[in-house]
């Protein structure tokens, strides 16, 4: 009855999410296009308050009817606090473009108050190595992981849906394992934010009547990477530390791999581009709907591969989580034979 409560709620702060998007349709900031945009018409942008208040309100209205004794003051206000912050700074980047300079140092002080807040890596249990004590170095490891993952997914915030609906899926997956596994927290931060999330989508994909903006990207990448971490408490008999990673497999191997490309090719790392595999594919003529499905399913695979790393034995077991770089590797191959043939010179 309590899980079924729960969903119920989660409804409810889906309403609350579309009703706050709604609103931002009619009154938020147009996102005029430019040379980097995927869109050929003025869209509303900041539909991503609606994801930040949504996720706000039902993580408070939870926590108070729950107690200390699922959800500790000190981590519960780390995460609210440092979201709220990580929001109110990107939507003001969505008003006035601020440098990616003091973008990047809002973040990182995000990051910083989560891990004053004692959300941090201690014990990383790895499949192949066991439990490791990060000792000091999880102070570090944390605040990297949090500000890559939340550009990682800012990044990749260019058509309509791929973020937000691979966060979604993410979330999805991770609350149905954190009830399972008996973590109050991760599964209820996951379900609220992917019910935030639900509430916007349907203004987004597949046509936008509104963009989520960084608002939205940089708020959900920020949340998402916090739950990793809360994650990575699960235990040696879940993949722990890699699941956030796994179920982002998709958006992480984009990211990557555009990055490593453009250093390798001296291409300026914080310039504007548009080299992202998804980009590049939208460039070739594959449509926009399509290519953020094909992130939709690398993410609902790398929970596919979460959740048969329990159920596989023996030696297979320890090769599950390299299964879930597959669908990157063959979307790779298809996107260069894309460009090729689409005649794409500049990437």
């Amino acid at each position: 009855m309590r899980l079924q409560a729960h969903l119920l709620f989660a409804v409810l702060v889906a309403l609350l999410s579309a009703a706050i998007v709604r609103a931002m349709i009619r009154w938020g900031t147009l996102d005029h296009p430019g040379a980097r945009s995927s869109h050929t018409r003025p869209t509303p942008k900041g539909g991503g308050v609606g994801i930040a208040a949504a996720f706000v309100f039902g993580m408070a209205v939870l926590f108070a009817t729950a107690g200390q004794a699922r959800v500790p003051d000190t981590p519960f206000l780390g995460l609210i606090l440092a979201a709220v912050g990580i929001a109110a700074v990107s939507y003001a980047d969505d008003l006035r473009s601020w440098s990616a300079g003091v973008k990047l140092a809002a973040q990182l002080a995000a990051a910083l108050v989560a891990i004053g807040c004692g959300i941090r890596f201690r014990v990383l249990h790895l499949p192949w190595f066991g439990a490791w004590d990060t000792g000091w170095l999880g102070v570090p490891l944390t605040a990297a992981w949090i500000v890559f993952a939340t550009n990682a997914v800012n990044f990749i915030d260019g058509l309509n849906g791929l973020a937000s609906g691979s966060v979604a899926i993410a979330c999805l997956v991770l609350a149905g394992i954190g009830w399972v596994q008996g973590d109050w927290f991760v599964h209820v931060a996951s379900l609220v934010l992917a019910a935030g999330i639900a509430g916007f989508l349907p203004y987004n994909y597949p046509r936008a009547r509104i963009f989520m903006g960084d608002v939205g990207s940089q708020f959900c990448g920020f949340v998402l990477a916090v739950i990793g971490v809360l994650s990575a408490d699960f235990g040696a008999q879940t993949l722990s530390v890699l699941m956030v990673p796994m179920l982002l497999a998709g958006i992480l191997f984009d990211v990557v791999f555009t990055l490593a490309r453009r250093l390798a090719a001296g291409d300026p790392l914080m310039q504007a581009h548009r080299s992202h595999l998804y980009q590049v594919a939208h460039r070739a003529g594959r449509p926009a709907a399509a290519i953020a499905a094909v992130y939709w399913a690398m993410a609902a695979w790398g929970g596919v591969c979460c959740l048969a790393f329990d159920a596989v034995a023996g030696a297979w077991k320890p090769a599950v989580p390299f299964a879930v770089l597959l669908p990157p590797t063959l979307w790779l191959a298809l996107v260069l034979a894309w460009a090729r043939r689409a005649g794409i010179r500049d990437w």
